[in-house]
């Protein structure tokens, strides 16, 4: 071997360290690759469950983009809009179509289905080059003639039609040829017909291919022109580029873990190494093992993991569509992004090699081959290090305008503030160590004695757990918070809008009725309700349009920054929630159970709108507001907070009280009936239910898919918990597994199956707890720096369950499956590998 490390002389000067000396120190060390590969499982199974997330999770985004341009504009890039009720409307689209053709006519009208589903009956030729990326056939064959038409598959479901099948509108049957969809935006819900079938179309969309130079000249007074924003299209970074800065910061998370399982190999090879020192290896070429060793474990991860992660991406590929609203080409994903991603793995489990390397090139020869680790040296730099990433984050967060922030600026805050949060349990985790097992060896159990400085002494491998722990910990808690925060917001309320066993019935032409129409009568025999609530709202005749609440941002301006409806607090709404008149302060005028609305500064209670473009829309139509009438709004009205009314966001959540109503002189008169089943409706009891409004104009509305901020916590935690504990039982294996000789000591002396069961619970159970408490601390401390003006609204709305499971139950798992999974004897006292 001594012979195989050096180079001939008229190589090179240095003996020791030349290209043969290198090529033969990493050939042994893929050798020993391939004969201890075994030992590396965990490794290799960490990197390559992060190259396959990774190769799925950036084909996901890159393929979940935002709005394209193609599903609106088609190939074009000017659309051209005129009203139905145009008196020249032929006129006018030959005029266009001659001046700055070619052009594709797009005649469209509303479709009521009696659901809360936006639909249209198009008439639109599917060859036209401008608008052909809009159509797409699935089955059957495009419309040709009259009678005949294609729908998609949620309105062909809707109306429980199918191909060749007859579909009744109106007073028109048409009969289907086909299904079909927007490839670009598989959401645009239609019904289409072959060019000139619409008698009376609402509106005439008119595609162009305009020259980017060429203004538009002679158009109609009734034409509305749009061209693609590309603000409205393209925010942000790519979705890609994200995604791979968030597999950087996993590959992070595991190179921890993985530097711990290679500083255990390190020291099992010790003796081997030093062997190879001894015969005239340069602290290099030693490095150079380890190096190699940690190049051919990336690559052989990053090739089983590319594998996976096509294998997955293939598979998922079709059942995307649906969540993202477009035509998904399993073969076009960021090719270089991915590429990146995989050359990173190997670069992680070389980098995890080296620090390893660096400390086992450093040992002696007598003490490499005697076997003996190195003690730890106290380093008091991580600690610096790990206080000043801290603060430099929470100094980022602080500034980067919180949840409200935009712009390149706040972003990059935001990201570098996260990062040196997360990082600082990194640099702070040796530190922790010392601190407990400090603090706990005078006092502790010889048990707990012997885990904590083991923890101590191989801080290498604990200090990466629970790097790890600590920021699994720090993602599930920073979760937790921003969705609660996000949940908070008392303006913009988010979560499920109804109960699974509520209908809302919205019937056309039925607003101000004192009583039931017969449909809603009929709705509520169907579903046997339990109750029937009408739903008031107060408004005024020469206004559309109900009261609401509106925020002012500066004077004279209002935005519209209150979601949802806003109900009259009527007798019997009230007595429906159990609340009685005397819980109502006097001079109250809005109720609510949105926390944080009452505190909200500039609010009015108005019913004179001040929309963007709403008066110029009026005037199109012939219409004018006539001046608003002071009595009609309310600065800074009395806001009170009601728990006991339902918190979805279509049920009446925030109410106008009846002498707020007087006090502004407005009408009041029913809107809609909410209609309460006493089981969950089913798929038959919603379809009849909508079967039987539209022949009203009218539309109904059932539980969506919007989750809550529950199951946002519960998903959080659960995974930060299953994350934490996966890490720990890896990290726990690796410390244990150094002192497997210590083990067979207690147990020859007399130690039992539970003494070394408590060593093994009490390090998995340390851990935990230091985790815990480290993640959680950084993850607070960087949420209160980013919305420090607003705390209040963090932490009103936190769902105390996640942080006990993460707080507690992290540790307590960790400790019982450590004691579950330990206390076997073993096999032999004495055993020492040969090398």
């Amino acid at each position: 071997m001594s012979t195989a490390l050096r180079e001939p002389p008229d190589l090179t000067a240095d003996a020791g360290s030349g290209i043969v000396a290198r090529r033969a120190v990493i050939r042994w060390a893929v050798r020993l690759f391939r004969r201890e590969w075994r030992q590396q499982l965990l490794i290799i199974a960490m990197l390559t469950v992060a190259v396959a997330a990774m190769i799925v999770a950036t084909s996901v985004a890159a393929s979940t983009r935002g709005e394209s341009t193609q599903a609106v504009f088609g190939t074009g890039n000017t659309i051209v809009t005129l009203p139905g009720t145009d008196p020249h409307l032929e006129t006018d689209i030959a005029g266009i179509s001659k001046r700055y053709g070619p052009a594709d006519v797009i005649e469209s009208q509303d479709l009521r289905t009696g659901a809360n589903v936006q639909a249209t009956l198009r008439a639109q030729d599917p060859r036209s080059p401008l608008g052909k990326p809009m159509l797409a056939l699935v089955s059957g064959s495009y419309p040709e003639g009259p009678g005949q038409v294609a729908l998609t598959s949620q309105l062909a479901s809707l109306y429980g039609v199918s191909t060749g099948g007859t579909w009744r509108y109106g007073d028109r049957a048409w009969r289907v040829t086909g299904i079909v969809e927007n490839p670009s935006n598989l959401l645009d819900e239609f019904a289409l017909a072959a060019p000139g079938q619409l008698a009376t179309p609402e509106q005439v969309s008119i595609l162009l291919d305009v020259p980017g130079q060429v203004h538009l000249t002679g158009l109609p007074t009734s034409a509305n022109v749009a061209t693609p924003d590309d603000n409205a299209f393209q925010t942000g970074p790519s979705p890609a580029v994200v995604v791979l800065v968030v597999s950087v910061i996993g590959l992070v998370f595991i190179g921890a873990v993985a530097a711990a399982g290679f500083a255990v190999l390190a020291q099992r090879r010790l003796r081997a190494l030093g062997m190879l020192s001894s015969l005239g290896a340069t602290e290099g070429d030693v490095r150079l093992v380890m190096v190699a060793d940690g190049a051919a474990t990336g690559a052989v991860a990053a090739v089983i993991g590319a594998v996976v992660g096509f294998g997955a991406w293939f598979a998922y590929a079709p059942h995307l569509q649906a969540a993202a609203a477009h035509v998904v080409d399993p073969l076009a994903v960021p090719w270089p992004v991915i590429a990146g991603g995989i050359v990173l793995s190997v670069v992680t489990a070389m980098v995890a090699a080296w620090q390893p390397a660096r400390a086992v090139a450093r040992v002696s020869v007598m003490a490499a081959l005697s076997g003996r680790a190195p003690s730890p040296r106290a380093a008091r730099w991580p600690a610096v290090a790990g206080a000043a990433a801290l603060a430099a984050g929470l100094v980022l967060l602080a500034f980067s305008g919180g949840w409200g922030g935009q712009g390149a600026k706040d972003t990059a805050f935001l990201g570098v503030g996260v990062a040196c949060a997360a990082g600082a349990g990194f640099l702070l985790a040796p530190a922790c160590i010392r601190v407990l097992a400090a603090a706990a060896r005078p006092r502790a159990a010889v048990a707990i004695r012997i885990a904590l400085r083991d923890l101590s002494r191989y801080r290498a491998r604990s200090g990466a757990a629970l790097s790890a722990v600590s920021l699994a910990v720090f993602l599930a808690i920073l979760t937790c918070l921003v969705a609660s925060y996000r949940f908070a917001n008392p303006l913009d309320w988010t979560g499920p809008n109804l109960a699974s066993n509520e209908l809302l019935v919205q019937p056309g032409g039925a607003s101000g009725q004192a009583t039931e129409p017969p449909v809603v009568q009929a709705l509520a025999t169907q579903v046997h309700a339990a109750s029937v609530l009408p739903l008031d709202q107060a408004g005024l005749p020469s206004y559309p349009g109900a009261a609401r609440l509106w925020q002012v941002r500066s004077p004279g301006a209002l935005a519209n920054d209150f979601t949802g409806d806003v109900y009259v607090a009527t007798p019997a709404l009230l007595a429906r929630y159990g609340i009685k008149q005397s819980q109502i302060a006097p001079g109250t005028n809005v109720l609510t159970m949105r926390p944080g609305l009452a505190e909200e500064p500039h609010m009015e209670l108005t019913i004179c709108p001040d929309i963007e473009g709403l008066p110029a829309q009026l005037a199109r139509e012939g219409l004018r507001l006539p001046p608003c009438p002071a009595h009609a709004t309310i600065d800074n009205p009395k806001i009170q907070t009601i728990s006991g009314l339902p918190s979805g966001t279509s049920e009446p959540n925030t109410l106008i009280t009846m002498y707020a109503v007087r006090q502004m002189r407005l009408q009041t008169g029913t809107a809609s009936w909410l209609i309460q089943a006493p089981a969950p409706l089913t798929a038959t009891q919603i379809s009849d239910a909508r079967a039987a409004v539209v022949a009203l104009g009218g539309q109904i509305e059932t539980k969506s898919g919007q989750v809550s901020i529950a199951q946002i916590g519960d998903g959080a935690s659960a995974a930060g918990i299953c994350v934490a504990l996966v890490m720990l039982a890896m990290s726990v294996g690796l410390v244990r597994s150094e002192t497997a000789g210590d083990l067979r000591t207690l147990a020859a002396t007399g130690a039992s199956a539970r003494t070394r069961r408590a060593i093994t619970a009490a390090t998995a159970g340390a851990l935990g707890l230091l985790g815990v408490i480290l993640g959680a601390a950084t993850a607070c401390l960087a949420v209160i720096a980013w919305a420090h003006g607003s705390l209040s609204a963090v932490f009103m709305n936190v769902q105390g369950i996640d942080y006990l499971l993460i707080l507690a139950g992290l540790p307590l798992a960790a400790t019982a499956g450590g004691w579950l999974l330990a206390g076997r004897e073993p096999p032999v006292i004495t055993r020492q590998p040969i090398e």
